[in-house]
C-alpha cells in the first residue's frame, strides 16, 4: 500500500525514525543497517517501506534499499519469524552478509539476534538457503582491467579487502591520492 518515503527526517531514534511527508508523520521501524542511511534530523530522506497490518494496529517498517525489504520479506515468511524479529535479524550486517550466512548455513549468526533459538535459525537457514544462495554466491561485480587508472585499481583492492563495489565507490568519492595506495589508506581512514 505505502511503497516508500521521501521526505524531511523529524525524529531518528535506534529502533526508529519519523519522516514527514507535506504535513504527514510517518513512524517508520528500521534496523540498524538502515539507520546508517538516515541522514540527522531536518536533512530529507527516501526509504522503501512495507506496512503491516495486525488486529492491535498498523506497523509501517522502513529500508535503506530494495534489497533490504525483499530479505525482510523472505524472512518473514519463515515460521516463527515475525516483523520485530525480521528487522532484528537485519540489525545484524548488512543485505549481503546476511545472504551470504545463509547460503554459508552459519546458523550460529542467527542465534545470536535475540528472540532466534537454534531451531528458528536451522529453519531460516533450510527455508532461505535455495532462494538466497544464487544470490549471494554471486561475487561481487569484479571486473578485471588492464587499466593503469589510481582509481580503479584502489576500488579492485578494495573490494578484495572485502568492501562491496558500492562501499568501494562511496570511499574513494571521499578519498584523495595520486596512487592506488594513497587512495586505499585515505579510503580506509575514511571508513572508521
Amino acid at each position: 500500500m505505502i511503497a516508500s518515503v521521501r521526505g524531511t527526517v523529524s525524529v531518528r531514534r535506534p529502533d526508529h525514525v519519523v519522516i514527514e511527508c507535506n504535513g504527514v508523520g510517518y513512524r517508520l521501524a528500521v534496523s540498524a543497517e538502515t539507520l546508517k542511511h538516515v541522514p540527522a534530523a531536518g536533512n530529507e530522506a527516501f526509504l522503501h517501506t512495507h506496512l503491516v497490518t495486525r488486529d492491535d494496529g498498523m506497523y509501517l517498517f522502513g529500508f535503506a534499499s530494495e534489497e533490504e525489504r525483499e530479505l525482510f520479506h523472505l524472512l518473514n515468511g519463515v515460521q516463527g519469524v515475525g516483523p520485530k524479529v525480521s528487522l532484528a535479524v537485519l540489525s545484524g550486517g548488512t543485505t549481503r552478509e546476511l545472504m551470504r550466512a545463509i547460503a554459508a548455513g552459519d546458523s550460529a549468526r542467527f542465534q545470536a539476534v535475540p528472540g532466534i533459538g537454534k531451531r528458528t535459525a536451522e529453519r531460516i537457514i533450510v527455508e532461505l538457503r535455495e532462494k538466497v544462495g544464487g544470490e549471494a554466491s554471486a561475487p561481487d561485480e569484479i571486473v578485471i582491467t588492464k587499466s593503469d587508472d589510481p582509481r580503479t585499481l584502489a576500488r579492485q583492492g578494495l573490494v578484495g579487502l572485502g568492501f562491496s563495489v558500492q562501499e568501494a565507490d562511496e570511499l574513494l568519492d571521499k578519498a584523495e591520492g595520486d596512487t592506488p595506495e594513497d587512495l586505499i589508506g585515505a579510503a580506509l581512514r575514511a571508513a572508521r
